[in-house]
């Protein structure tokens, strides 16, 4: 096998001692290893390690000044291997979880590697027409089965508290925010909704669920021949929630012009055959057996707010010179106008 590895700058390794952890504590895949790291991972760094026994992926906290509780891979670690235990939701299966950081210089853990289709244009230009709308109810109905999973069952009750879900991510993306203005600048727009998200949050909140955090598109794995999702990815900010809150994050993709993610404002849905956004919700309503989603608009506000603040902590990434990603820039870039759309969302909901 190949010695060559390939690191971006500033996540190297050394790979003699990650072969000799692995030779002790994940033995079936010992050295001689090859390392490369995938182009995404822009939060935590993760790297495709190839053995002589098969590939398995390996995912890290990034180096350097981190904010509290951010890049959580013991978590990470934690809900993959409750839901590969459950085999609902589809994962891959984490292997082992590693809390020494002399190892290869920070936390990390080790998951099978799955073979499948990433699209990362919701559009889905690689696919003909009558194939995109199959693809569209997997990733709804893959929501709606995590949504429907009761925490305690599987293992999760202690996953997270279970009330006040978006009054706590309020708080919390508003103290980042205010926390890396030095770095990544302020906003009018986003102190805006930061003061209005507060006082105007729904009187109540539907019962609580494992919530993915950033369910989207690019973050799932279909099977290579199938409108299958294989593996839901990168758990990184998933939590007991409102499961609610969470469908409206996902749902931004139909709100959103395609300035950090992909997106779907503005395009002919018919003409590429995919769903509309009020089709798209009533699947996911029949899943969950509900009527409507309430609060929808406001969850809208809050999602694009929370959005401007993961994109604003790339900002101040970008600027300490820690983003690992070669997109940050591109994020960063995104802050103002996410921040303006979710003023906008906010002000269309009539709530002064």
């Amino acid at each position: 096998m190949s010695e060559t590895h390939e690191f971006r700058p500033g996540l190297e390794f050394d790979v003699s001692v990650l072969e000799s952890y692995f030779a002790v504590h994940l033995p079936k895949h010992a050295g001689p290893l090859r390392v490369r790291q995938f182009p995404g991972g822009q939060s935590n760094p993760t790297y495709l390690i190839e053995t002589p026994a098969g590939s398995v992926v390996l995912r890290r906290k990034p180096p350097g000044v981190l904010l509290p509780s951010a890049h959580a891979v013991d978590r990470e670690h934690r809900v993959l291997a409750a839901l590969a235990r459950d085999g609902r939701v589809p994962v891959a299966r984490p292997l082992l979880m590693c809390d020494d950081a002399t190892v290869i210089g920070t936390p990390f853990y080790v998951m099978e590697h799955l073979k499948g289709r990433v699209f990362w244009d919701p559009t889905l230009p690689d696919l003909p027409r009558e194939s995109r709308r199959a693809i569209f109810d997997a990733m709804g109905a893959t929501l709606a089965d995590l949504h429907n999973l009761d925490p305690a069952a599987i293992g999760l009750a202690d996953f997270g508290r279970a009330e006040g879900y978006v009054a706590r991510q309020v708080a919390r993306w508003s103290k980042q925010y205010f926390g890396d203005v030095e770095a990544a600048g302020r906003f009018e727009s986003m102190e805006r909704v930061i003061d209005w998200l507060p006082r105007h949050a729904p009187a109540s909140e539907p019962p609580a669920s494992v919530v993915h955090g950033d369910y989207r598109l690019d973050n799932l794995m279909f099977a290579p021949d199938a409108p299958r999702v294989i593996g839901v990815l990168d758990w990184e900010l998933s939590t007991i929630g409102n499961p609610h809150a969470d469908f409206a994050y996902h749902l931004m993709m139909y709100r959103m012009p395609p300035v950090s993610v992909g997106a779907l404002l503005g395009q002919d849905l018919d003409a590429l055959g995919l769903p509309s956004e009020d089709e798209y919700v009533a699947a996911y309503c029949t899943r969950r057996g509900l009527r409507e989603v309430p609060d929808l608009g406001y969850y809208m506000a809050f999602c694009l707010f929370r959005m401007a603040g993961i994109l604003h902590g790339i900002r101040g990434r970008v600027q300490r010179g820690t983003a690992v990603s070669p997109q940050a820039k591109r994020y960063a870039a995104a802050v103002e106008t996410v921040a303006d759309l979710a003023w906008k969302q906010a002000e269309s909901t009539g709530l002064r």
